[in-house]
């Protein structure tokens, strides 16, 4: 473990000791993490038909489970519940449970957003789609409880009530509904809803908007008395990387609000850039974006100057990755970490030197003390200790610990 950033940095004092209490001492013992506090996360969307059964992926898989320890899964209500009453909850909660089964931590997104919502839900009357909102959210909620307990609630509501885009002429029912009663309004039915049907949720709001009008929208929200347990900020980077002193910049300014702060939707391109004058990214259609060598050796530059700066950012308790593959990637663009082929960029191996060298304690042998003590320091996070056959299970948190431990042989 090389370069670990202080703010990452924990220790605890171990002292091992046998089932009848005597103290192991001058003992041989291995010390080795198992997972990163930090959520290292990705999109899951790929490994859906693999986590099914429907498709068989295995190197994807592994290639995504060597990196990560976070994905975000698709509730899209557009495509949740194309037709109204029949949600695809079974398959959502299959995939759910194979991410589960590999050690995953697991998020939702997102339970209210005005696109890629349900189209039979705009000809309904606001009262009405206020209600089947509400229905909605609880209902994800509540039956994913125990899988799924954290969740983007809301997402992009500075722009919600703004949103105008009715391509078959009804007016979108969510904008519509975020008019009526309003971002802070908005806010509280998702954050409501959702506690309602699953008061341990943690719940993010998650914006593109990272400017003033963000910031101020947060302040409303916190002083009408509504609980955020994250703040969710949008780094796509399709026209270029944004720079440690941005990403600093945005760090700092949001960090007063004295939350975790999940940086949710990152990418950088690895081919051309996208022009600076789009101003809405989805409006950038080309035939073709393809992964050039000089774009992939940029693109591993910057994915380890983006990880490394908000790693070590105090505030900043999540980072999840926008696609694992260019094959299906968001706007087509070469986004990924592997290539359509699914071999390797260089950006994933600059990743996997950051999480599985550079912050990770690999298996070491130390020896106890004569009072069966050993001083452990790492990055924060679930570690075990083996010693012969038996082995214990411990945590490194920010505050150091003191922690007696009796390793217990695995039946």
């Amino acid at each position: 473990m090389t370069n670990l950033p202080s703010a990452r940095t924990g220790t605890a004092q171990l002292t091992l000791t046998s089932p009848t209490g005597e103290v192991l001492a001058d003992q041989d013992v291995v010390i080795e993490q198992t997972r990163h506090a930090f959520e290292l996360g990705n999109i899951g969307f790929d490994l859906i038909e693999h986590a099914t059964g429907e498709r068989h992926q295995e190197q994807l898989a592994a290639d995504w489970l060597k990196l990560f320890n976070t994905a975000t899964l698709p509730f899209y209500w557009g495509r949740f519940e194309p037709e109204r009453g029949r949600p695809h909850t079974a398959r959502l909660t299959a995939a759910a449970q194979w991410f589960t089964d590999h050690g995953v931590r697991l998020k939702g997104h997102p339970l209210v957003w005005h696109t890629v919502k349900a189209p039979w839900l705009d000809p309904l009357p606001t009262s009405e789609v206020e209600a089947v909102l509400r229905a909605r959210v609880r209902r994800e909620t509540h039956d994913f409880a125990g899988l799924v307990d954290t969740w983007d609630a809301i997402n992009e509501v500075v722009i919600m009530p703004e949103f105008c885009n009715e391509p078959d002429g009804v007016p979108n029912a969510i904008s519509r509904l975020a008019r009526e009663v309003g971002r802070v309004g908005m806010v509280r039915l998702a954050f409501g809803s959702a506690r309602e049907a699953n008061p341990a949720a943690r719940l993010l709001i998650n914006d593109f908007d990272l400017s003033e009008r963000y910031e101020q929208l947060i302040s409303e929200i916190l002083a009408a008395g509504v609980r955020l347990d994250a703040i969710g900020l949008q780094t796509h980077m399709h026209q270029g990387f944004r720079g440690e002193a941005q990403l600093l910049e945005v760090a700092d300014r949001f960090a007063r609000f004295g939350l975790p702060l999940h940086f949710t939707e990152t990418s950088l391109v690895s081919g051309d850039l996208m022009p600076a004058d789009v101003v809405d990214l989805n409006d950038h259609v080309v035939d073709h974006w393809p992964s050039t060598p000089q774009g992939e050796e940029r693109q591993a530059e910057e994915i380890e100057r983006h990880y490394r700066t908000l790693f070590a950012h105090p505030a900043v308790a999540a980072i999840t990755y926008w696609g694992i593959s260019d094959r299906g990637a968001w706007l087509g663009a070469p986004i990924g970490l592997l290539r359509a082929d699914g071999s390797r960029k260089p950006a994933y191996a600059a990743l996997d030197r950051l999480i599985n060298q550079e912050w990770w304690l690999a298996p070491t042998t130390v020896r106890t003390d004569a009072e069966g003590r050993v001083p452990v320091t790492g990055a924060h996070g679930d570690y075990r200790v083996v010693c012969g056959p038996a082995s214990a299970t411990f945590t490194i948190t920010p505050t150091p610990s003191q922690v007696r431990l009796v390793p217990v042989q695995q039946r």
